[in-house]
């Protein structure tokens, strides 16, 4: 019987983040596409080696999922270097977008491509099968999408072609899922704030807690209120708004006042939370600060967040405490917390280690997938994992 592997998949608006058969196993890839319509230049492609694979992902993808099936791609980085690349909307539903289908199918031919663990035929066709733990913004789980969502993705079988892609041109790999489970995004920032990476409480203080997690995404923000260990759906909140129009705005001031381009909202985020000459841009090779505009934006959407935060507050009086989550918190971060000691003074909670946050959803959805996984004897390929470990110690 063929071996299922362990992926847990979070599709962020800024950055896909992946767990594949263990926690330690990482992948990390800037959400942006572009269709090709054109063929890549080949000069030097088979120079490149492993580490320039993220930076060159080239790939054609079908699947019955799709809208526009068997389209050409340029994925990552890659895509940030052409004119048409596309980042997800504001007011889009992450269920609905053939992006979020073209991140997730890059992200496990990638993984199925070098983890070893799935054999190639003799004609470079990769069989490998998923066990898909994900998830989905509050709101959209509320409305039921995460069932067509899943559907989608169970079974059909869905193939990834690598083209110009170093060490791995002219490989296919067939997808499929034994199981996919989708997450509402609250629940799980919740079960990685109680569970260490071994499925154990860690946090019991905050089991029987009535809490609140504000989770800050680029298209949308949800507030889960999380009492008797679970998620309240009728006092749980989705919001359609992120930070995503605020980077782009300040993307747009970026390139009318000082007529740099950046390329994708990344490199917006990395000028405002990174550690050293955070705020600052090069220009015509000067070191510029662009204080002023980041902080009109970001402080006109801090405002907007603590607003939802104040209301659902008012509306769960006995609420004890409130974790800020996602990437979008570690962007407002300052801001709330300046406008939280001015206004109300809330109980509010951030998580200093900025990279933490970020990988909150996959870390969450790798231990609840692995916990159903073991619940349910799915036959995991990470356990012969684990025997060989066993093994060599």
């Amino acid at each position: 019987m063929t071996k299922s592997r362990i992926a847990a998949v979070d599709v962020g608006n800024d950055a896909l983040k992946a767990n594949f058969g263990r926690m330690e196993n990482e992948l990390y890839i800037p959400n942006v596409i572009a269709q090709d319509m054109e063929d890549r230049p080949v000069i030097g492609i088979e120079e490149l080696d492993e580490k320039e694979v993220l930076d060159n992902i080239h790939i054609r993808v079908h699947s019955p999922a799709l809208e526009e099936n068997n389209s050409v791609y340029r994925v990552g980085n890659l895509a940030t270097k052409t004119n048409n690349s596309t980042e997800l909307d504001p007011g889009s539903s992450k269920s609905e977008e053939d992006q979020t289908l073209v991140m997730l199918f890059a992200s496990l031919a990638l993984d199925a491509v070098s983890n070893g663990v799935f054999k190639a035929s003799k004609d470079d066709v990769i069989d490998a099968n998923y066990t898909l733990g994900t998830g989905l913004p509050l709101r959209e789980v509320k409305e039921g999408k995460d069932v067509g969502y899943r559907s989608q993705l169970l079974g059909s079988v869905h193939q990834v072609e690598f083209l110009v892609t170093p060490q791995h041109q002219g490989k296919k790999v067939n997808i499929k899922f034994d199981e996919v489970k989708v997450y509402p995004e609250g629940f799980a920032a919740y079960v990685n704030l109680i569970m260490d990476n071994d499925l154990k409480v860690i946090n019991k203080e905050l089991i029987d807690k009535q809490i609140l997690i504000q989770d800050i995404g680029g298209l949308s923000t949800d507030i889960a209120v999380i009492r008797n260990r679970n998620v309240d759906d009728d006092k749980a909140q989705g919001f359609n708004l992120g930070v995503s129009e605020s980077l782009e705005e300040i993307r747009e001031e970026i390139r009318s006042k000082h007529g740099v381009e950046l390329d994708s909202r990344r490199d917006v985020v990395d000028i405002i939370t990174r550690k050293n000459d955070r705020h600052h841009i090069m220009v015509k090779g000067s070191r510029t600060n662009v204080h002023d505009i980041t902080d009109h934006i970001l402080l006109e959407l801090a405002k907007k967040e603590y607003r939802f935060l104040r209301n659902v507050w008012a509306k769960n009086s006995q609420s004890e405490i409130c974790y800020f989550v996602g990437g979008g918190s570690a962007v407002l971060k300052d801001y709330i917390k300046a406008l939280n000691n001015k206004l109300d003074g809330y109980n509010i909670e951030f998580f200093e280690d900025e990279n933490e946050s970020i990988w909150m959803m996959a870390n969450a959805y790798y231990k609840l997938v692995t916990d159903f996984v073991r619940k349910s004897g799915v036959n995991d390929e990470s356990k012969e994992e684990d025997k060989k470990t066993a093994k060599a110690k």
